[in-house]
């Protein structure tokens, strides 16, 4: 068959358009594939699509064998018939919705999946319309019942999928009709992991829990164990591990665990010079020093009182400072400057640093008696290089937190950007990956991530440059880059489109998605 055509015919209203069409579309050898007919005052508007198991005739023969119609007024060649437009626009807000649905007909058959339906099963839309749901790997395949009349609401649910373990809450409805027969069923799926999000945001939105934690390295599980066994001491906990491998986060979760009704004050022992830092961690009197407040000030280990306090970067303290510091963790109290009272402190003491602190007490750089008084309870924080496998679920968590923030669908990575992401040594760890993501969810416009926008160590400068060098012959001094940007991408999509059969091929000249195309197009307002 050949590609459908498609038509909007305009005639004088009359009875009989429609069969008199049919005949001779049925005459010259053609199929209908749709037909729609609205009816305005005197006229009638009738959008068909037609096609040919042979060659197509050119537009001048359709004008001709459909001139033959008594009646017609006008022909229009469409590049979408109103009930395609609907469904693009059904299908845009549904791939919207931060859900996923999922829906069948009477005969089990999936009819629509959203984007993120898909992405959980790691599954194109074409590959899944039309088939059978029960050939797919559900937990169970409840949402057939709703074939029966029955309804469920809330059921938790677990699915495991090539891209792992996915735990959601799921919703189904049968689909009825005018008449009351039920012609399908719908399940909107919710990711237990939002609503998580969404609790933690309202009961307490500052408390980070080993639950949040994202991977199955066994290295990493063995240290949260210990991790949770340890939480609820008294003992000083030291973290140790590469620069972006999470300390503080794990820090974080500690504190939590622990049940301590204090706050989690974190302090960065690199960023203060040493009498500000002294004067932070213990407080003043007034009148201590020049341009002491006139009342004093307390330190962050009374404001952190039963709380936990965090020092990181502890392998920068001064030398000075890390001897007040072994004397707070020996007497469990705290004497501000310029003071002579010993304030009682009941502080849980999480120290972190990325440094060779056994190096340093050879070197002379980091106290020996503190060292052994901090290194009770050591945690190792893996480096990413070391957890490799965890790269597809961390890269998973972190573009569904961007799917919101940065307003976009929801995105997905190629196999060839997975093992892009897979092949480098991440020496900046989850932090790097973190930043690698957000920029390609940024400059990427399709809802599947390729390897080329995921951007790594120099990538990043000579992507720039390779961008920024038609704009830098081409910009006349007086002129902003906003505009610019959006000429410039008007013409392009203008080029491509006059290069191209159709919106659909021209999307996959630009390496974007259809929907993505015809969103630029109403924005720039590129005639078609």
């Amino acid at each position: 068959m050949t590609t459908p055509l498609k038509l909007n015919m305009i005639f004088k209203d009359r009875i009989g358009i429609v069969a008199d069409f049919s005949t001779l579309i049925a005459e010259k050898g053609f199929s209908i594939t749709s037909m729609e007919v609205e009816r305005k005052d005197d006229k009638a508007d009738v959008y068909v699509g037609i096609e040919k198991k042979d060659r197509m005739p050119d537009r001048q023969a359709i004008f001709e064998m459909l001139g033959k119609i008594p009646g017609l007024l006008e022909i229009r060649f469409l590049e979408f018939l109103p009930q395609e437009m609907r469904e693009n626009r059904f299908r845009v807000v549904l791939d919207n919705i931060g859900d996923g649905v999922i829906s069948i007909d009477r005969d089990g058959r999936i009819t629509t999946i959203n984007k993120v339906a898909r992405r959980v099963l790691n599954r194109d839309h074409d590959e899944m319309t039309g088939r059978d749901i029960k050939e797919f790997d559900f937990p169970d395949f409840e949402i057939l019942e709703c074939l029966t009349g029955k309804k469920y609401t809330n059921v938790q649910k677990i699915l495991i999928t090539r891209k792992g373990r996915f735990q959601y809450l799921a919703t189904g409805r049968p689909i009825i009709d005018s008449s009351g027969t039920i012609v399908g069923a719908v399940e909107i799926d919710r990711d237990t992991r939002e609503i998580k999000m969404l609790a933690h945001s309202i009961s307490q939105p500052s408390r980070v829990t080993f639950g949040d934690f994202i991977g199955n390295n066994a290295v990493v599980k063995e240290a949260i164990s210990f991790a949770l066994k340890i939480a609820k001491t008294d003992s000083v906990v030291s973290i140790r591990g590469e620069s972006g491998t999470g300390k503080e986060l794990f820090a974080q979760a500690i504190h939590t665990a622990s049940g301590r009704k204090g706050p989690f004050v974190p302090v960065n022992c690199a960023t203060l010079p040493e009498p500000l830092l002294e004067s932070e961690l213990f407080g003043y009197n007034p009148g201590a020093f020049t341009g002491a407040g006139k009342e004093g000030k307390p330190g962050l280990f009374e404001i952190a009182g039963d709380g936990s306090i965090f020092l990181d970067e502890i392998g920068e303290m001064p030398l000075s400072v890390q001897a007040k510091i072994l004397r707070v963790i020996q007497e469990k109290c705290v004497r501000r400057i310029g003071g002579s009272r010993e304030i009682p402190i009941n502080t849980r003491i999480i120290t972190a640093t990325n440094k060779n602190l056994e190096r340093m007490v050879q070197e002379k750089q980091f106290r020996e008696d503190l060292y052994y008084r901090i290194n009770v309870l050591p945690i190792h924080v893996s480096p990413l290089r070391e957890r490799i496998e965890d790269i597809p679920l961390l890269v998973e968590h972190y573009l569904f937190q961007l799917d919101s923030r940065l307003d976009k669908t929801a995105q997905s990575l190629s196999k060839d950007a997975l093992e892009k992401l897979s092949a480098h040594d991440w020496p900046g760890n989850v932090r790097e990956l973190k930043n690698v993501i957000e920029r390609a969810a940024i400059l990427c416009d399709s809802d599947r991530i390729e390897a080329g926008y995921i951007l790594i160590g120099n990538e990043v400068g000579e992507n720039m440059k390779g961008i920024k060098k038609p704009f830098q012959t081409a910009i006349p001094g007086d002129q902003l880059l906003q505009p610019l940007i959006h000429a410039y991408e008007k013409q392009i999509i203008t080029d491509v489109l006059k290069k191209s059969r159709s919106i659909r091929n021209a999307a996959k000249t630009l390496g974007i998605s259809h929907t993505a195309l015809l969103n630029k197009i109403r924005k720039h307002s590129v005639i078609v």
